[in-house]
């Protein structure tokens, strides 16, 4: 019997550090009826558009 390609994937959560030391979160917000997906740092609360942006 196949199996089905959705049973497949492999989840991989990556985790993110700012060089303050704090982890970022990803968050989705609606602004002026669009979605914006931005990170920000939970320790120096620096918001920047995604996580890479932090280095």
């Amino acid at each position: 019997m196949a199996v089905s390609k959705n049973s497949r994937t492999t989840v991989a959560t990556q985790k993110f550090n700012c060089p303050c030391g704090g982890e970022i979160v990803t968050k989705t917000l609606v602004m002026e009826g669009k979605v914006k997906n931005v990170a920000e740092c939970s320790k120096c609360k620096r918001v920047e558009r995604r996580p890479k942006d932090f280095n």
